[in-house]
């Protein structure tokens, strides 16, 4: 298995992100582009301790942006995961990370 800090790139911390957190126990993630769901659910087993419930994952597409004067240029596209962990309470991806 490949290491789950390979698999997990960054926590993805948004108003929207965190309410989905405070409400219905789900954390968002960008991952690698090739990780499917199952390294993804065991990547964060183990790196954070918690049983996971369910995985969606997206390929967020780019979006066009100015680069400079007249010229335009796009942002990169990446793959986020939307994980629902199996927990009462609201867990702090802040203490996690």
């Amino acid at each position: 298995m490949k290491n789950p800090y390979d698999i997990l790139i960054r926590p993805v911390i948004t108003e929207k992100a965190v309410k989905q957190n405070e409400k219905e126990n789900k954390l968002v993630f960008e991952v690698a582009k090739d990780a499917n769901k199952i390294e993804i659910k065991k990547a964060v087993e183990q790196a954070f301790g918690v049983k996971v419930k369910s995985v969606r994952t997206l390929i967020v597409k780019p979006k066009k942006k100015r680069v400079g004067f007249g010229k335009a240029g796009y942002t990169k596209q990446w793959k986020k995961a939307i994980v629902t962990v199996q927990s009462e309470e609201p867990i702090n991806i802040a203490e996690l990370v």
